[in-house]
């Protein structure tokens, strides 16, 4: 093992950083997992029994001694998107707040100065928030240019490359300047970085399709702004691939190029899956359509089979509220059953089987022929977890659902741990 190929994993989940890494070469030095709304921290329990010689911290990230995280060559976290305004973050303050999880990233950065970051987000993080488009990403891109990286993102649909869930992700690659992957990376201007030379191009080819050049980005990265003037002022969406460095901002619109087999959500499914999975079509019950205290006066089925199929439908039909007001509703379609000659919707953490809703994947069972959800066991392998990654003692099935609803495609980071392992022998 050699010591360049350290990781350190932040808001560990469940531990699919650390996973698909090892599977690429990589040692994980640290990681930390802590929920600050759950008493019971059942990631973390999950994570220590698949890593238990990891040093690990179930602890509130603000309460982290930076300074004796052990130095690392890669930094890695899925942290929420939520609001990185300066002003905002200010007025809250740093104390376990989910929206300023970025700023914990940013001191430790600082702190300990990795030579590569590889971070991982919800897509809608490129345009948000939706009163100041595109400000959040930008803060994130100020504050590693401050602190001397250049960045790579690139938006990547897992189903575009080989994998059989539709889970769309930013992923953000970031270098030292220093570095001689960062000095080539400073060279670059063009579409060939993101269709050749760069960070993502290997695995996950694509078409350029337009250099979408602003120079609103270079002026308010490459002036003297400060964070928080940034923070104040941008308002641009980011395109869905792009590269900074000290040049400038580079964005271009793309699309996927991949031409190996993909894989279905057929290709995942278990044999001799449990009843308890299992839809009773004769059952008697009505869905949990009363969230927002609407009364439906439309005719909702009794039967759960055909409450299923009613709530995944299409509707146009007027609905009342408590109060006697009424309003036209309408509401697309989703597949009933799923599509197995497919990939797979984006699992959720609402997945799971309960009452009649419109998250959980339900599939005609190709053995029994009858209607189900799907079991944790596959909602892992969605993922690429191996089997019963999730099922220790006291862990529930909602739980195991709810895991790998916020997990990542680990394919993916092995891929990328690959990619980074090339760029340290070769650079």
């Amino acid at each position: 093992m050699s010591k360049d190929l350290t990781v350190c994993e932040l808001f560990a989940g469940v531990g699919g950083f650390t996973l698909g890494l090892k599977k690429s070469g990589w040692k994980t030095v640290y990681a930390n997992q802590y929920e600050p709304l759950t008493k019971k921290q059942h990631a973390a329990e999950c994570y220590v029994h698949n890593f238990p010689n990891i040093n690990f911290e179930n602890k509130d990230i603000n309460e982290v001694d930076y300074k004796k995280i052990p130095n690392h060559t890669l930094l890695v976290g899925g942290f929420p998107c939520q609001d990185y305004s300066v002003a905002t973050s200010q007025a809250k303050g740093l104390q376990g707040k989910k929206g300023v999880l970025w700023w914990n990233i940013y001191e430790i950065v600082k702190a300990k100065k990795p030579k590569y970051l590889l971070l991982e987000n919800v897509d809608r993080l490129l345009n948000s928030p939706s009163k100041q488009r595109g400000r959040d990403f930008a803060v994130i891109l100020a504050c590693l240019r401050d602190e001397n990286y250049s960045v790579e993102w690139r938006m990547i649909n897992a189903a575009d490359y080989g994998f059989p869930q539709k889970r769309r992700r930013v992923f953000i690659f970031a270098c030292k300047n220093s570095t001689k992957f960062g000095k080539s990376m400073n060279k670059e201007q063009g579409e060939e970085w993101i269709s050749k030379k760069g960070f993502f191009a290997k695995d996950f080819p694509v078409k350029v399709l337009s250099f979408d050049n602003r120079k609103q980005n270079d002026l308010f990265l490459f002036s003297n702004q400060s964070i928080k003037e940034v923070s104040d002022t941008y308002s641009m969406p980011f395109s869905k691939s792009g590269f900074m460095t000290k040049e400038g901002i580079f964005n271009f619109s793309i699309e996927p190029n991949f031409k190996k087999k993909k894989k279905f959500l057929k290709d995942i499914l278990e044999s001799n899956v449990d009843k308890r999975y299992y839809i009773n079509e004769n059952e008697i019950g009505v869905p949990n359509l009363f969230k927002n205290k609407r009364v439906y006066r439309s005719k909702i089925p009794k039967k759960i089979l055909k409450s299923w199929s009613y709530v995944k439908g299409a509707k146009h039909e007027i609905r009342e509220t408590q109060s006697g007001h009424q309003f036209n509703y309408d509401e697309g379609a989703i597949p009933f059953p799923d599509n197995l000659e497919s990939p797979s919707r984006t699992m959720l953490t609402s997945e799971g089987l309960k009452s009649p809703n419109r998250i959980s994947h339900v599939i005609k069972d190709p053995n029994t022929k009858k209607h189900r959800v799907l079991t944790p066991i596959e909602c892992e392998k969605l993922n690429g977890f191996k089997k019963n990654w999730t099922k220790i003692a006291a862990i529930s099935d909602s739980k195991r659902y709810f895991f790998m609803g916020n997990a990542l495609v680990v394919g993916l980071i092995e891929k990328m741990g690959f990619t980074l392992k090339e760029i340290i022998k070769n650079y």
